[in-house]
């Protein structure tokens, strides 16, 4: 947990300096998680013109100190708050809370606020994720904390109730439909709340929907999304797809 009173650090990745910055995300990561999870995310929306700042917070760090980072945090073009689990929760409450609304909300793997799954390494790495890549770095990472998904949620998360009355804004959920640890009823059940919300279901997905088998889709479907929202909220998808007979 940040120490009280003190801004969780956070890691960026800009886009080259001969590319016009298109947008800002800031992003929560889940239980367990660091910033530097997120590399990959960061530097394929990085790529697209999109400056990503990733922060070391935990699912017990104080609501009003995250909504704080979000504030203070350099911002070109549209800003969207982003989480994964425990900081998709942390997004949507900093999202109503902000005195500088963002222009949208991703929300990917909502952590379940019921009891969670006891599991052990090997059914944690198979909940989170079925990339070998992520597999071998979640292994290998001495800051990822082993054993986060059983761990109770912090009090804060689960006092707090979801403010989805107060988000009036575009949301991006994002959701594997083999996800062990939040049933993909929840991620609906949370759209359907949700005027503005698109759901976008990733098959065969697991929790960790952002670094799973197929991050490069679902990085590409957040990229298309985010040009979207640069447009306005109301706009349709700037590709359709047609079937010729």
């Amino acid at each position: 947990m940040t120490e009280p009173g003190t801004l969780p650090a956070v890691r960026t990745w800009l886009p080259a300096p001969e590319l016009h910055q298109r947008g800002t995300v800031v992003l929560f990561p889940g239980r367990g998680e660091h910033s530097g999870v997120y590399e990959r995310l960061g530097r394929r929306l990085s790529a697209d013109g999109y400056a990503v700042h990733a922060a070391d917070s935990t699912p017990g760090d104080d609501l009003d100190l995250l909504t704080r980072l979000v504030s203070e945090t350099p911002v070109t073009g549209p800003l969207v708050v982003a989480g994964s689990d425990t900081g998709a929760l942390q997004a949507l409450a900093v999202a109503a809370a902000s005195a500088r609304p963002p222009a949208g909300v991703i929300l990917a793997g909502l952590a379940d606020l019921g009891t969670p799954p006891r599991l052990s390494w090997d059914d944690e790495l198979e909940a989170r994720t079925a990339c070998p890549t992520h597999r071998r770095r979640l292994t290998e990472d001495d800051r990822f904390v082993r054993g986060a998904l059983s761990g109770p949620l912090p009090p804060a998360l689960l006092s707090a109730e979801l403010p989805l009355d107060r988000i009036d804004l575009p949301v991006l959920l994002l959701h594997g439909d083999a996800d062990p640890v939040t049933a993909p009823e929840i991620a609906r059940s949370i759209a359907a709340r949700l005027p503005g919300a698109e759901l976008g279901v990733v098959r065969g997905g697991r929790h960790d929907v952002l670094n799973d088998i197929d991050h490069r889709s679902v990085a590409a479907h957040i990229v298309q999304w985010l040009e979207r929202l640069r447009s306005g909220p109301d706009q349709a998808p700037v590709v359709t797809v047609e079937t010729l007979s």
